[in-house]
C-alpha cells in the first residue's frame, strides 16, 4: 500500500483538509490545507456502511450456492456508489437453505481478504417475523417461525459468529426471551416485519431492541390513524430507525417526518438492495421468491403490490434524503457513516488518525455523485473522466 496525500473538503462545513495516508491508514489530518486545482467542488467522506443488502449487481446473496467470486463482484460494484462496508442480509427461507447461505458468506470472507474487510457482519432478517400479509412483506409465509434461541444458535454457528443484527417481530411467542439473550450476547436487535401492539414494542425495547428495520415498510397497507406500530416506533426514544429513501418505499414527507421525529442522529439510511440494484430491469431471484424490477426502479413480487427489496444505490439514497428532508449533505452522510457505528462502535471509520483510509470523493452539484472511492488508501473506483489525484 503506497503512502499518499489526499486533499479536498470534509464535512461538516466543507473544511479544506489534507489527509495523509500511510500503510492503508490515515496518518494525519491537516485542516485549512490548500486545495488542488479543481478540488473545491468535491467533498471527502469516509466510506459508507450499508447494514441491509440482499444482493447487488446481479448477485443474490440468498443463494446457498453463493460463491466468493460472486460476492466479490457485488462488493466491487458497491465501490462505484461509495459503499466500502456492508452487511449481507439473509432473509426467510427453509432453515437448511439459510444455514448453507450463511456458511457460504462465512467461507467467502475466509477465502478473500477484500471481503473480510468489506463485511463486518451479517443481518439476519428472518425467519422470526410476522406471518401476516403486509407485515411479512416478500418473506415466504411457509418458513417464518416463532423465535427460539436454539434455532438462532444454529444459524450463528453456521455464520461462525458473523450475525451482528437480527430483525424480530416482538409479538411472536419467544421473541422477548430471544431479544434479551441476543442483547446479552452483544448482538443488535431490530424490530421489523411486525404486527406488534404497543405493549409488545415497549417490552421489546425494555428487553434490548435498539433499531426499527426499514421503518414504514413491512406493514399493512391500511392501519388505524393514530394507534399503530409505525407511530409507536416513531415515538420510542430507545429505537434508531433505518429507512429506504428511494422515493418508492416511502413518500418524501414520511422521510421528512421520520428525521424530524427521531432527529437525524437516530436515522440510518439503508438500501435494502437486491440483485436488481446496479443491474438492468427484469426478473431476479431474492432467495425463495421471484422479483420483478421495473424500469422506474420499483421491485415487487410479480402480480402483487408487495415490494421485494429495492434497486436503490446508496449515492441515490443520500441525494434523495437531503432533498426530501431539506438537510445538509453532512447530515445525510452521517446517516451512512457515523450513525451505524453508534450501534456497532467496533467497526472502524472516521476521518481521523489511525482510522482505515476508506474514503469517498463526492461531487456536490445538482446531484450528489461518487467521483472516487478509496479503500485502504488505494483508489478502487474512479468515475469516467475524473483525473487521478
Amino acid at each position: 500500500m503506497a503512502d499518499r496525500i489526499i486533499r479536498g473538503r470534509v464535512e461538516p462545513g466543507k473544511v479544506a483538509a489534507e489527509i495523509r495516508v500511510a500503510a492503508g491508514r490515515i496518518a494525519a489530518v491537516i485542516l485549512a490545507a490548500p486545495l488542488p486545482a479543481g478540488g473545491a467542488e468535491s467533498i471527502i467522506s469516509e466510506g459508507f456502511l450499508d447494514i441491509q443488502v440482499n444482493g447487488f449487481a446481479g448477485v443474490d446473496f440468498n443463494r446457498p450456492a453463493l460463491t466468493p467470486q460472486e460476492l466479490r463482484q457485488a462488493a466491487e460494484a458497491m465501490w462505484h456508489y461509495g459503499v466500502t462496508r456492508f452487511f449481507p442480509t439473509v432473509i426467510t427461507a427453509p432453515l437448511e437453505n439459510m444455514l448453507r447461505t450463511l456458511g457460504a458468506i462465512r467461507r467467502a470472507r475466509e477465502e478473500d481478504p477484500v471481503l473480510a474487510r468489506a463485511i463486518p457482519g451479517v443481518h439476519l432478517e428472518g425467519p422470526f417475523l410476522s406471518p401476516e400479509d403486509g407485515p411479512r412483506g416478500a418473506h415466504p409465509r411457509a418458513y417464518v417461525r416463532d423465535p427460539d434461541w436454539e434455532t438462532y444458535q444454529r444459524l450463528q454457528a453456521a455464520a461462525a459468529g458473523l450475525i451482528r443484527l437480527v430483525t424480530v417481530a416482538p409479538e411472536r411467542p419467544g421473541a422477548l426471551d430471544l431479544i434479551r439473550r441476543l442483547t446479552e450476547a452483544g448482538t443488535v436487535v431490530a424490530i421489523g416485519h411486525t404486527d406488534a401492539g404497543e405493549a409488545d414494542i415497549d417490552a421489546a425495547v425494555l428487553a434490548g431492541a435498539r433499531l426499527s428495520t426499514h421503518l414504514g415498510n413491512g406493514a399493512h397497507a391500511v392501519l388505524p390513524r393514530h394507534r399503530n406500530y409505525i407511530q409507536k416506533q416513531l415515538a420510542s426514544d430507545g429505537l434508531f430507525a433505518s429507512i429506504i429513501a428511494d422515493g418508492h418505499h416511502l413518500t418524501e414527507f414520511f422521510v421528512q417526518n421520520v428525521i424530524r421525529c427521531k432527529g437525524p442522529e437516530r436515522v440510518i439510511l439503508v438500501t435494502d438492495a437486491m440483485a436488481a440494484a446496479a443491474a438492468a430491469p427484469g426478473l431476479y431471484r431474492l432467495g425463495e421468491v421471484l422479483a420483478d424490477a421495473s424500469p422506474d426502479g420499483v421491485v415487487h413480487l410479480p402480480g402483487t403490490p408487495y415490494l421485494a427489496g429495492s434497486a436503490l444505490t446508496m449515492d441515490r439514497a443520500l441525494d434523495n434524503v437531503r432533498r426530501f428532508a431539506g438537510i445538509p449533505v453532512g447530515c445525510a452522510l452521517a446517516m451512512v457513516t457515523q450513525q451505524p457505528r453508534r450501534l456497532w462502535p467496533d467497526i472502524p471509520g472516521g476521518i481521523v488518525p489511525g482510522a482505515p483510509a476508506d474514503l469517498v470523493f463526492l461531487g456536490n452539484g445538482e446531484r450528489l455523485e461518487v467521483l472516487e472511492t478509496v479503500v485502504g488508501g488505494e483508489t478502487v473506483y474512479r468515475a469516467p473522466g475524473r483525473e487521478p489525484r
